[in-house]
């Protein structure tokens, strides 16, 4: 993971999925060391470009992030730490619960 933050008593650790080819971005939600949930960032590839032109994956994350952060704060915040999917497709944005 490419960053870690804390918020109230929650580690986060955040960055894109080392090694894909399609755009996913994760948060791993910790308490004292205990993962307590996922949270997935994933963009469908043809939409990409709506976030930037190239479809570059760093631009997306530095143009998006501070956006996303506050996502997690809010599902933090509602004492929500289901494993969930804030995913971008061709319909636009929706959130759905995340199941290995």
């Amino acid at each position: 993971m490419e960053n870690e933050w804390s918020y109230n008593k929650y580690q986060i650790r955040d960055g894109l999925k080392p090694g894909s080819t399609h755009f996913q971005y994760f948060y791993v939600v910790s308490e004292q060391a205990n993962k307590k949930c996922n949270y997935c960032v994933w963009i469908v590839d043809e939409v990409l470009t709506r976030f930037d032109q190239s479809g570059d994956f760093a631009s997306i994350v530095s143009s998006k992030r501070e956006d996303w952060n506050g996502w997690v704060k809010g599902k933090i915040d509602a004492g929500d730490f289901g494993n969930k999917v804030l995913k971008y497709d061709r319909d636009g944005e929706k959130e759905i619960e995340y199941r290995k």
